[in-house]
């Protein structure tokens, strides 16, 4: 259920269809995806390239988001964990579980990637698509990745709302109407199912949600700043501007400028959102780095980027 001010969230994070639990991050995936694909078709038509040429992109692009977002996420936030727990950087699995997949293989659990950054997946794209372009598609790499960052626009949004879904990368604390009881955030599972005397977690979270008996339990829950929503409603509007660029500018035309200005106003916007943004670990915790978040300190070098490319379409005039 959502209230007016100071909401409550608390969602499954699925859809029940019986013989299978269709997670709602999963579905923004596909969602994600499948847009992206219908955009680049309409782009790649217009460019007169072909759709066996665009099924290769989708396939290259798809692997490379989630290679990249996962090894983002284990290299840039988590390596502290992973340098110990290697099986589990491309598995989703988690180690010395209390519970086993399909009690065959005991010590392990079944959790699926609980981490994904888009930092790692940045990176992987712009590697994986300097090989689309020299083998398969023969048309310079800025001019691949001046088309691609429309979809890569319109999909971010996608996976934050996936994030929200999920009760995931939720922001700081606040008093402010803005805020959210994220009550699956603020109880882990084992801490619902102690609290509530209530085996089934999705059932645990819902007494502390609706029953009375537990209503000291919601009265806990502080308020969080919805980050996710945040920044799923910037790259709206990074997502508008480039696609206007596209159709209605001759930008498309100069080399770069797509890219770059992507590159700037996508992660302009991951830096500010960073400031009402829980901390996800990494450098950060480094004295030398404590300025900022991990995640800013990242966004700052494809800002950096963005602005050369600007720079260096706007004088190839």
């Amino acid at each position: 259920m959502i209230y007016a001010l100071n909401m409550i969230w608390n969602p499954s994070g699925g859809i029940d269809l019986g013989f299978f639990n269709l997670r709602f991050y999963s579905l923004m995936f596909v969602i994600a995806f499948g847009l992206g694909w219908y955009l680049m078709k309409a782009i790649y038509e217009r460019e007169g390239e072909t759709l066996e040429k665009l099924d290769n992109l989708f396939v290259s692009t798809v692997l490379a988001t989630l290679v990249g977002a996962r090894l983002g996420h284990v290299f840039f936030y988590d390596w502290d964990y992973f340098k110990d727990h290697k099986l589990e950087i491309l598995l989703p699995i988690r180690e010395n579980a209390n519970e086993s997949i399909l009690g065959i293989i005991q010590g392990w659990e079944f959790t699926g990637f609980a981490g994904l950054a888009s930092h790692g997946a940045a990176i992987a794209i712009i590697i994986v698509m300097l090989y689309y372009s020299k083998k398969v598609i023969q048309r310079p790499i800025l001019w691949v990745l001046d088309r691609i960052v429309i979809p890569v626009a319109s999909g971010a949004i996608f996976v934050r709302l996936g994030n929200f879904m999920n009760s995931e990368i939720v922001g700081t604390e606040t008093t402010s109407s803005f805020g959210i009881k994220f009550i699956r955030d603020w109880y882990t599972p084992r801490q619902a199912f102690e609290a509530t005397q209530i085996g089934n977690s999705n059932e645990a979270y819902k007494a502390i949600e609706t029953n009375p008996q537990f209503a000291q339990l919601l009265a806990d829950v502080v308020p969080k700043h919805p980050a996710q929503l945040y920044e799923a409603f910037g790259y709206v509007f990074v997502f508008a501007i480039l696609y206007y660029m596209y159709w209605k500018t001759d930008a498309r035309n100069k080399l770069g400028l797509l890219f770059g200005t992507f590159l700037v106003l996508l992660w302009t916007v991951r830096f500010f959102v960073e400031y009402v943004k829980g901390s996800q670990g990494g450098f950060e915790n480094n004295p030398i780095f404590s300025a900022l978040s991990t995640g800013q300190w990242l966004s700052i070098p494809f800002v950096i980027a963005g602005i050369y490319f600007i720079v260096k379409s706007k004088k190839a005039e």
